[in-house]
């Protein structure tokens, strides 16, 4: 039943647009961006309620809801338990040690800008390009603390590289995980991705680091030990990786089963660290080692997840479906999709992307579901995953990064670098389209 045109559809439109502005505008209003979306979730669909209960069709509305209620555990489950290793590899000082690490050596700002950006591209492809954003951030600021341009460029470059990478991996980003956890891409067609992603990263980052001063800054930071149990964590990490795509390629079975028995690992090694707890010890090096001073607790970790995110995941796509059930994006996809055409179409998701954020624009193009072949596929996951990088608030990075580094790495920064960022954009575009 379309209803753009009857007062549910108009009055649900006029409540996701408000709900969307306070997110938007969250940088300024310190509201956490969960709220409205949660709020505007309810509202729609209690629209949606009031004109089916005068249909008498409300087991319609049953259905619906319930579909995608299964589609926010899928995506909460598998997000909870990526969340809750970063959480534990971060309490055992996983990403102090890398930090001291690249802070300790005596390279000056250049050949630091292009490491941390070179990671940054590659890190973000394993664990979320937020947390990997906030890590290198860290580093900008230990390392740039004489120089504020450095910071700023510094942290374009990892909003930039960190998007990019996250693009080519089913783990990097919530757009991708949403695209590989509806079976439209298989795990190994993602990585087909990796040439335009290096070129989305690598174009802007050349002129940018012509920008970056050739002096070395002081390190006098103090080694950073890893605790007890931290690398047998992240080898725990990759083998809930390799759990999860097993169990989706091989078993046919969504991959939360896979992540979720990865954090049952966890929680059985992390039943080990607590029961082998020692007290803490004289020597400050063995007690940094051992990381006597709190024993381990995986629940712990868990409480420690994003809550606003997951939360923000559920109002959207709450949201969107409601948009959905009304009508609104059969009309979008017939104009989108059918006449401009399917080229022309994920070119414009990615430039939405830039100023939504890039997760309701991708849950909307999947309730679309257009009738698109891989290569279209894999260039709207593309231009979904780096079309934020043209503006500061066009990705979760990106907004991090601007409260992270408060005064130093602003939205007219970056706004500045953003013809050769679009540059790399275009150019990524035309790389996929070329090998692929």
């Amino acid at each position: 039943m379309d209803l753009t045109t009857a007062w549910p559809g108009i009055t649900a439109l006029i409540i996701f647009i408000a709900a969307y502005v306070l997110v938007v505008t969250e940088e300024f209003t310190h509201l956490k961006k969960s709220k409205p979306v949660m709020l505007a979730a309810g509202l729609i669909w209690a629209v949606i309620g009031i004109y089916y209960a005068g249909t008498g069709e409300t087991e319609l509305l049953h259905e619906a809801v319930r579909e995608y209620l299964t589609e926010f555990a899928e995506l909460f489950l598998f997000l909870l338990a990526a969340m809750t290793y970063v959480n534990s590899m971060s309490e055992r000082r996983v990403f102090d040690a890398l930090r001291s690490r690249l802070v300790s050596v005596n390279l000056n700002y250049r050949s630091l800008f292009w490491i941390t950006g070179a990671i940054s591209f590659f890190l973000s492809a394993l664990i979320d390009n937020l947390t990997t954003a906030l890590v290198m951030c860290a580093v900008i600021l230990a390392v740039g603390r004489d120089s504020p341009k450095f910071i700023a460029v510094g942290c374009i470059n990892i909003v930039v590289a960190a998007n990019a990478g996250g693009a080519f991996s089913p783990f990097g980003d919530i757009t991708t995980l949403m695209v590989w956890q509806q079976g439209i891409v298989r795990f190994g067609e993602f990585f087909s991705l990796f040439v335009p992603s290096v070129v989305n990263y690598v174009v802007p980052a050349i002129f940018m680091s012509l920008a970056v001063p050739r002096e070395t800054p002081t390190a006098d930071i103090e080694t950073v030990l890893m605790r007890r149990g931290a690398k047998r964590i992240i080898l725990l990490f990759g083998m809930t990786v390799t759990t999860a795509v097993c169990f989706h390629n091989f078993l046919h079975l969504p991959p939360f089963l896979g992540m979720m028995t990865g954090l049952a690992f966890l929680k059985l090694f992390g039943y080990y660290l607590r029961h082998s707890h020692k007290p803490m010890v004289a020597a400050h090096v063995q007690h940094e080692m051992h990381g006597d001073t709190v024993p381990f607790d995986t629940f712990r970790e868990v409480a420690r997840a994003e809550w606003d995110t997951l939360l923000f995941f559920f109002g959207v796509i709450m949201s969107v479906g409601g948009l959905s059930f009304l009508g609104y994006l059969a009309h979008l996809s017939g104009y989108f999709y059918l006449e401009l055409g399917p080229t022309t179409a994920n070119i414009l998701v990615g430039i939405a992307s830039a100023i939504v954020d890039n997760i309701p624009v991708m849950v909307a193009v999947l309730h679309m579901s257009p009738d698109m072949d891989l290569q279209q596929w894999l260039l709207v996951t593309l231009t979904a995953g780096v079309g934020g990088s043209m503006l500061s608030i066009g990705s979760a990075a990106g907004v991090a990064l601007m409260g992270q580094a408060r005064g130093h790495y602003t939205f007219f920064a970056h706004l500045r670098w953003t013809p050769v960022i679009a540059l790399g954009y275009a150019l990524s575009i035309l790389m996929h389209l070329w090998i692929n």
